[in-house]
């Protein structure tokens, strides 16, 4: 009877609870919030949301930037929405580039009325490829002798002042223009993307590179170290007309895929706008020393106006210079030497296309590299490469297949030549040749051998002739220099190209 009596007690007891508990629960609906009720501001200090509020972008990123550069060159369509923009370029094509003044009234008045130095280079985009960038760059050097990853067309650019490029920085160009004046740069890069991948099969995919742009104003000291502004964009290289080929693909491929997958994908703009980003960490770029301009290559190379015929010969400009003042000592050393410290021997390997070994070998001195027994070097580096190593290490030279020497002909040795004509007595005369040693003995090791000898890049020399019976010019060709004969003596002269901006060779 007990539990009789208590059952219904307690159903009337849970019943009671849940209906106090939902009234409770109703009682808030349809009233105003009180001010203390909670705060949005504490629920937005929560980390969780400050880290997402740190990603927004802030007042600073909506300002007008003093500065644009705009890449005349069409943006892929194959990037997705969030990712940045991608333009194909073909190597050695001139592309402009608009440098555009965005500033507002009043801002930036010490600039008005006057110069800034722009900053341009070509650099890797992976973060992997920034770290071992000077190897890169010395491997494609010596590769590619005499040619240069980053060039100006100066007759097509705009505006731009004093172009410069520094023989050492490959990768990099520099000049000084009014922002208050229409300027346009044309740029011209001349490696491709594939130039630094690994060989496995074949179609191997190239790595992007960056065009970065940096702008400086001049200090108290005149010196263009102040920083303005700085942009950059992605970019593939790839050999000429490949990049037409590949945009081609692209926007092919976008037009088979969904629509619904379109939407993911950026459009294809016309034009590539240069986005901000942090100034290039190199203080070795921001300096104000000399350097040599544009205006100034063609200084070291002897110069001819003229025709080329027998009978006009006008006097050379300039004489040759000898390369070794112009290379740094450590290129003109062809041999490691025992005294040679680490960092020394580090270029050694990198100057003898040794790179991949410079991390094994950082602390070793030229001494202990020269220590190193055949064997050694084969367990280290495998055959191949150790054999190789082996040999630069103790010097072992191939003999060249063909030696030439080479004098430039001056006035003093025209003089010479007419009064040997005329039957005068010769007077002693001290003449410098330069060797020229051809490993492979055609005319494209000549032009790049002839280069060197001059400091000017090979596209600079349009054609080499020999200058054969009656004064006539014959061309230069492989099977006329398989059959020169070994160490022949030639005077050089040289003529203006009528139809560009190289030179002509003549050997007599």
């Amino acid at each position: 009877m007990a539990w009789a009596l208590k059952l219904p007690l307690t159903d009337e007891v849970i019943e009671s609870g849940l209906a106090q508990d939902f009234d409770a629960s109703l009682s808030g609906i349809g009233q105003e919030l009180g001010a203390g009720a909670y705060s949005m501001s504490d629920v937005l200090a929560l980390p969780i949301f400050k880290q997402e509020e740190s990603s927004l972008p802030s007042e600073n990123e909506n300002m007008i930037l003093p500065f644009q550069y705009v890449l005349c060159a069409p943006t892929s369509p194959a990037v997705k929405l969030h990712d940045e923009t991608l333009t194909y370029l073909n190597q050695g094509q001139s592309y402009e580039i608009r440098m555009l003044d965005n500033r507002k009234i009043g801002e930036l008045p010490e600039i008005t009325g006057k110069m800034v130095k722009s900053i341009i280079r070509v650099v890797f985009h992976d973060r992997r490829l920034q770290y071992t960038e000077h190897q890169q760059l010395e491997g494609w050097r010596w590769n590619r002798p005499g040619d240069r990853i980053l060039d100006l067309d100066i007759p097509m650019s705009v505006g731009i002042i004093d172009p410069r490029a520094n023989p050492t920085q490959l990768n990099t160009v520099e000049f000084l223009w009014d922002p208050s004046k229409r300027t346009s740069v044309f740029i011209q890069v001349h490696c491709i993307s594939t130039e630094f991948t690994m060989r496995k099969h074949g179609g191997e995919k190239g790595v992007p590179f960056r065009v970065q742009i940096d702008t400086f104003k001049e200090n108290e000291n005149e010196e263009y170290t102040e920083h303005l502004h700085s942009a950059s964009c992605q970019i593939k290289v790839f050999k000429p007309k490949g990049a037409d080929r590949k945009q081609k693909t692209d926007r092919e491929k976008m037009e088979k895929r969904a629509p619904q997958e379109k939407e993911k994908y950026q459009p294809s703009y016309e034009t590539t706008i240069l986005t901000e980003c942090s100034p290039w960490p190199e203080a070795t770029y921001v300096n104000n020393s000399p350097s040599p301009g544009f205006n100034n290559t063609h200084n070291s190379f002897p110069v001819s106006e003229g025709n080329g015929s027998p009978n006009h010969q006008p006097e050379p400009v300039v004489q040759v210079i000898d390369v070794s003042l112009v290379l740094p000592l450590s290129f003109c050393l062809q041999n490691l030497l025992p005294s040679a410290t680490p960092q020394d021997a580090q270029q050694w390997l990198l100057r003898n296309r040794f790179s991949p070994f410079c991390r094994l070998f950082t602390n070793f001195s030229g001494a202990d590299l020269l220590k190193l027994t055949r064997e050694d070097v084969i367990q280290i580096c495998g055959p191949a490469d150790g054999i190789r190593l082996f040999n630069a290490l103790k010097g072992r030279v191939v003999r060249p297949r063909l030696t030439i020497y080479v004098c430039q002909e001056s006035q003093q040795t025209r003089e010479q030549q007419v009064k040997h004509e005329n039957g005068d007595a010769a007077i002693n005369t001290f003449f410098v040749y330069h060797a020229i040693y051809l490993e492979e003995p055609t005319a494209a090791e000549l032009t790049e051998k002839l280069a060197q000898l001059f400091n000017i890049s090979p596209i600079q020399i349009s054609q080499i002739f020999k200058q054969g019976p009656t004064g006539i010019h014959v061309l230069v060709s492989d099977e006329m220099i398989q059959n020169f004969q070994d160490e022949v003596c030639f005077v050089l002269d040289t003529m203006k190209d009528d139809t560009n901006d190289g030179y002509h060779i003549i050997l007599k």
